[in-house]
């Protein structure tokens, strides 16, 4: 199944545009517990599910990254889901909670004396 990149100006979807909807859901990518809650779902092993992972690659383009209120872990989990073995493997509580202490780590900033 082919994805276009969408025009944020259209595509009305309950009052929001598809671009809202997928800012919303590739936000979402930024959380460890949520990767892992669809792997719970199986939701890795649907092929369209994969391809849409793949269409949301667009928000890599600074045009739209910019909208992204966290940038890095969004962007890295995206690309991360690209791998299969990473798909399989969030599934494992370890690395999620490997990846949660990583993003505490990253959001506290360091004390400097």
């Amino acid at each position: 199944m082919a994805f276009s990149t969408p025009d944020p100006m259209r595509d009305d979807y309950g009052g929001f545009t598809r671009f809202e909807l997928e800012l919303e859901f590739v936000q979402c990518l930024a959380n460890p517990a949520y990767l892992n809650y669809l792997a719970t779902q199986k939701m890795f092993d649907k092929p369209e599910f994969v391809a849409y992972l793949g269409y949301l690659q667009y928000f890599k383009d600074p045009k739209y990254s910019k909208y992204l209120h966290h940038p890095g872990p969004t962007l890295h989990n995206l690309e991360m889901l690209q791998i299969e073995k990473f798909r399989q493997e969030i599934l494992t509580p370890n690395l999620m909670n490997f990846m949660t202490m990583e993003g505490l780590r990253n959001a506290v900033p360091e004390k400097k004396d």
